[in-house]
């Protein structure tokens, strides 16, 4: 075996025992969740998991609740999507895009982290996004950051995000009428889009900071 295998491989076996021990799970509950015996797992902590199969792998992660890619012993958060706090930072998951049908937290659209000062009741509920286009200038310009807070629902006269149809999720302020709702660019050129009920929409959350990209160039 040549050194960067032995080095990535003792890597995962380290991670494998730190994720067991953080949730306090036993060598021998680690093994029945795999169908192996507890000094198989112990092998595998051990650094001896070249014959281990990803499947597993997948079971223990979501076993032990962390991340598969960071047992993997990639450069990725411990924990899948989970805030950090750092000297009283709070960093959230940065998304470049946010789209319909599947997790739009899911790891392949985290293109990074963004920390904010502030004292939350509820951190894990935020994310950042990264504003795509121009509709939303003078106000936001494109590859500005927007802090999202999860929700199903905003007051009229807010910016939400958006996903209509099945289209990506879209940055709008939210006005609410009797019978519809209207989505409206800051950008005139762009004229508002009415949401009916026939329409297939979900407020996925309140924008409630931005951040200013490239201020000073």
């Amino acid at each position: 075996m040549d050194r960067e295998k032995e080095t990535r491989y003792k890597l995962i076996g380290i991670r494998l025992n730190k994720a067991r021990l953080r949730k306090n799970i036993t060598l021998e509950e680690a093994g029945n969740k795999v169908g192996v015996n507890k000094s198989t797992v112990q092998r595998w902590e051990n650094g001896n998991v070249e014959k281990f199969k990803i499947p597993l792998l997948e079971i223990l992660a979501d076993f032990y609740c962390v991340n598969t890619e960071w047992l993997l012993g990639h450069d990725v958060p411990m924990v899948k999507n989970e805030y950090q706090v750092t000297d009283y930072k709070h960093a959230f998951p940065l998304l470049g895009t946010v789209k319909a049908g599947y997790d739009y937290l899911a790891q392949e659209n985290l293109i990074g982290y963004v920390a904010i000062d502030k004292n939350l009741s509820d951190p894990e509920n935020y994310f950042a996004l990264k504003v795509i286009g121009d509709s939303m200038q003078p106000v936001l310009y494109e590859d500005d950051i927007v802090i999202v807070h999860k929700q199903n629902d905003v007051e009229s006269g807010q910016v939400g995000i958006v996903l209509v149809d099945n289209e990506e999720a879209t940055i709008k302020k939210v006005i609410k009428h009797n019978d519809y709702v209207e989505l409206i660019a800051f950008n005139s050129y762009y004229p508002s889009r009415k949401l009916d009920k026939k329409t297939k929409f979900t407020i996925i959350g309140k924008v409630v900071e931005a951040r200013i990209s490239k201020i000073f160039e």
